[in-house]
């Protein structure tokens, strides 16, 4: 497997959900993530309780650059979800090293495997050991 990313000098990476910004991960994914666009406070909210919290955040102010989540049984499977690195800090690895810390976050629980979708994106997570699946013949999705 390929190895984390280092993050960016002055930032940090913490899954404490009480530093989560839940107003502006809700901005950021209501009005900018495809996947998200207009989805309400109250499911994001939901959504940030039931889940595993990643957050990036400037190291002296403690502002909150990038959000990812993971949903998980913490024993056989991970969906790794809401990847989202703010505009004004992209391009300096943030999200790579994000989603790096998720990895090596997760690897202790000896997970059988661990899932995204993702519909631009196949680069950057190619480059963090994630491939297509073997057989999407085997999968299945019901949608409500």
């Amino acid at each position: 497997m390929t190895d984390t990313p280092p993050l960016a000098e002055g930032y940090e990476i913490s899954t404490d959900p009480d530093r989560i910004d839940a107003e502006r991960v809700h901005r950021w994914l209501s009005t900018d993530a495809y996947w998200a666009i207009g989805r309400a406070r109250e499911k994001q909210d939901r959504a940030i309780e039931g889940s595993l919290n990643f957050g990036v955040y400037v190291t002296v102010s403690g502002e909150q650059v990038a959000y990812a989540r993971v949903i998980t049984d913490r024993a056989t499977f991970a969906w790794l979800c809401d990847v989202y690195v703010d505009p004004s800090v992209r391009g300096k690895g943030i999200g790579t090293a994000l989603v790096g810390g998720v990895r090596e976050h997760l690897r202790p629980y000896g997970l059988k495997r661990m899932l995204l979708a993702t519909h631009d994106a196949h680069g950057v997570y190619e480059k963090l050991g994630f491939a297509p699946l073997e057989r999407p013949d085997q999968w299945m999705t019901l949608h409500f």
